[in-house]
């Protein structure tokens, strides 16, 4: 419930890369076959996803900040309809594809790959003038670009060289390198080989880089395809970015356990919708690690296709504050909504938030702001901007949504939210808040909560100025 002046225009992520059609064929393993020494594995499930740059461009689009273009070869079969009608939320510039869809089937028992059969194909892209002409448009209306490369052909057609090149001049290009694909254009933003993709890179130029570090590798990478950035991802080590006129960036990662499928996509789609949002590459790239470090943890490809669990009294992640409310209405619970600040947390708003949430079903905190705190506490508030406060409050286990308002008081926030319950510190000295009157015209209740002694935004300020 984020309230801004005007309509925001949306960034556009244009992605251009080599499509897959993903398979997991799920089941358990009972027995041996009598006919020879392999396991019988007895199907269950088969799930279907998008792969390759159609992965990249899903996983982009889940950012609602942007719009998600992806421009790829697709073949006109069976699995290719089923793969278009899987990237929900991608509008889809669809090439001329050579032969049938490429797919990439993982046979699982008991959650560990037995085999991997790969089917289809090449997949390398067969254009006319019009496929090219469409492939141009869209990358004329992008703002950021995203190479997703699979090696089926796509980034070694010269037409789409041509146009990737072009496209480099104008706007940043992330680009997604794949060890059968074509070179990175000159002048991209960014390139985001993993380790072992950039050593294969130099060895292919006969340069020997087992003495190198990440850090060196990257450098010298950046030299050879004339990037402004060469980014090489290095799992649990984090990420080494060598950039034009700078010391290598080293972007280290929290430690995750689980599969790294798909963890490249997570991290160039991280890194381009980024870019597309604020511009800034360094804030991008050390997203982009915190998003695949998750990704891993969360189980990868699996763990993000496979069909949610049954409710357990979870928020979903970054649910916003309207979908919360609905959520609790359609279930017939309680709704409380709590708000303020919350400028430097302390102990004492997390138990004002812990003894609200107990108030009800789920809890949403509205928070001022950063031009209506300053209205209220002075030119040098709020000490910690907007976006780090949300962040901070939505990672608390008693808030189940943040929404922000710009106004001196949350009145036009609650009229649209209509909580059951509004709930307050209790350092007003029986005066009446303000809001009470229209929380009480939908029979909502007002309730206030008690503040640990002490604990305040402007005494812990106060004490830092006193100890620099």
């Amino acid at each position: 419930m984020s309230a801004h002046g005007g309509a925001r225009v949306a960034r556009r992520v244009v992605v251009v890369g080599d499509v897959l059609l993903d398979r997991e064929v799920l089941g358990g393993v009972h027995r041996i076959a009598p006919d020879a020494p392999a396991p019988v594995v007895d199907v269950t499930e088969v799930r279907e996803s998008p792969g390759g740059a159609g992965l990249t461009a899903l996983l982009a689009a889940l950012d609602p900040s942007v719009e998600v273009v992806l421009v790829a070869p697709l073949a006109a079969d069976e699995a290719g309809a089923r793969l278009r009608g899987l990237l929900r939320g991608v509008d889809v510039v669809a090439l001329p594809h050579a032969g049938g869809t490429r797919r990439k089937s993982r046979v699982r028992a008991d959650g560990q790959v037995l085999v991997r059969l790969d089917d289809g194909g090449p997949g390398t892209p067969e254009l006319d003038g019009d496929a090219v002409e469409e492939a141009r448009a869209a990358l004329a209306a992008a703002d950021v670009v995203l190479v997703s490369d699979y090696g089926a052909g796509t980034t070694r057609d010269p037409r789409l060289r041509a146009l990737l090149g072009e496209a480099a001049q104008r706007v940043p290009v992330v680009w997604d390198p794949h060890p059968r694909g074509g070179a990175p254009v000159p002048r991209c933003a960014v390139v985001t080989p993993n380790l072992a993709e950039a050593r294969g890179a130099l060895a292919a130029h006969h340069l020997d880089s087992a003495s190198l570090g990440p850090d060196e590798v990257a450098a010298e990478l950046r030299t050879l395809w004339d990037a402004a950035a060469v980014c090489v991802t290095a799992g649990s080590s984090g990420a080494y970015c060598a950039v034009a006129g700078s010391e290598a960036l080293h972007l280290p990662a929290s430690p995750a356990t689980g599969d790294p499928c798909g963890a490249g996509d997570r991290f160039a789609a991280s890194t381009a919708v980024e870019v597309a949002r604020t511009g800034a590459l360094s804030p991008a790239l050390a997203r982009a690690v915190r998003d695949a470090s998750a990704w891993v943890a969360a189980g990868g490809t699996n763990g993000f296709f496979a069909p949610a669990p049954a409710p357990v009294h979870r928020r979903p992640a970054g649910s916003s504050p309207a979908e919360v409310a609905a959520r609790v209405r359609a279930a017939g619970g309680t709704l409380v909504a709590t708000g303020g600040c919350f400028d430097v947390l302390h102990a004492g708003h997390v138990g004002c938030l812990e003894a609200a949430r107990g108030l009800g079903d789920a809890l949403v905190v509205l928070i001022n702001s950063d031009d209506s705190v300053r209205r209220l506490k002075g030119p040098g508030r709020p000490v910690v901007g907007q976006a780090d406060r949300e962040r901070v409050l939505r990672a608390l286990a008693s808030v189940d949504a943040v929404g922000v308002f710009t106004e001196d008081d949350p009145r036009a926030a609650l009229a649209e939210l209509r909580p059951d319950v509004w709930a307050k510190g209790g350092d007003y000295g029986g005066a009446e808040l303000p809001e009470a009157e229209l929380v009480r015209s939908w029979g909502g209740r007002v309730v206030l909560l008690p503040y640990l002694d002490g604990r305040s935004t402007t005494s812990i300020l106060a004490a830092g100025a006193g100890h620099p």
